[in-house]
């Protein structure tokens, strides 16, 4: 990959968070996460299992990300200086507008083609406002459903232990019989 693209914010984010990794750690299964991210799911589980495969983690302080804590922060303060500096692959200009016919990021020389002819476009940062405001919507929802799903597959483990005690003295009860 090259730099450009490993600077990409969907190359940088936490699968947990979906935020840009802050302290990101290793597992064995070489998946990384942020440290609080993990250390709150594990919480959350009986097990230390990594979030993404569920392979059991031996470690209990998985080492730091050094590379991806570095390419992090390098996004992090590139991103602060102003727009991103990601280009056009046809053109290697700035991404500076989003064509909103294609849905897709573009630079002036892309505008200007014959590809994009009287197309709608907006600044890149505006659009990106816009899509991060529509995910966000679309997300809550899900998230709600998210947290119904756990909140009920907690109740049906529970179930499941509580009924087995009783589950064993029927079979036995009816061995009787």
């Amino acid at each position: 990959e090259t730099p450009t693209l490993l600077l990409q914010p969907e190359n940088l984010c936490c699968p947990v968070c979906q935020e840009v990794f802050s302290d990101p750690v290793v597992l064995s299964c070489s998946h990384s996460f942020c440290k609080d991210c993990l250390k709150n799911w594990w919480r959350q589980k009986p097990t230390q299992e990594c979030p993404v495969c569920r392979r059991r983690s031996s470690k209990t302080d998985p080492p730091l990300n050094r590379a991806l804590k570095n390419l992090c922060e390098s996004f992090l303060q590139h991103k602060d200086q102003g727009s991103s500096e990601i280009l056009c692959s046809l053109h290697s200009e700035k991404l500076r507008l989003f064509c909103l016919d294609h849905e897709q990021p573009v630079c002036l020389v892309c505008r200007d083609s014959e590809k994009h002819t009287n197309h709608r476009f907006r600044p890149i940062d505006e659009a990106a406002q816009q899509y991060k405001e529509l995910l966000q919507e679309t997300l809550e929802p899900l998230k709600e459903k998210l947290e119904v799903f756990e909140v009920g597959d907690l109740a049906f483990d529970q179930t499941k232990v509580s009924g087995n005690p009783m589950w064993h003295q029927v079979s036995l009860d009816f061995l009787l019989i």
